[in-house]
């Protein structure tokens, strides 16, 4: 490989974009464990009831939401 192409601008946005998927499918996964076992204390059932699904909504705003503060604030500090 030339060593010319490792710093080439299109190989560098193509691993901030890997890097950034990869961050992102590790917070989804990790907000569905998360408000899984927050949300849900016994086997579910077919369908989510009024109060999970309630639970698992505001669990999931508040996740992203947090996740966005700190974000910014690494961001804000680079």
């Amino acid at each position: 490989m030339d060593p010319s192409a490792a710093n080439s601008p299109e190989l560098l946005r193509f691993l901030n974009e890997e890097e950034q998927r990869v961050m992102m499918n590790e917070a989804v996964a990790k907000l569905t464990s998360v408000c899984w076992d927050k949300c849900l204390t016994s086997a579910p059932g077919s369908k989510f009831s009024p109060s999970e699904y309630s639970c698992l909504t505001h669990c999931a705003k508040r996740y992203a939401d947090m996740s966005m503060v700190i974000i910014r604030s690494t961001q804000s500090k680079k």
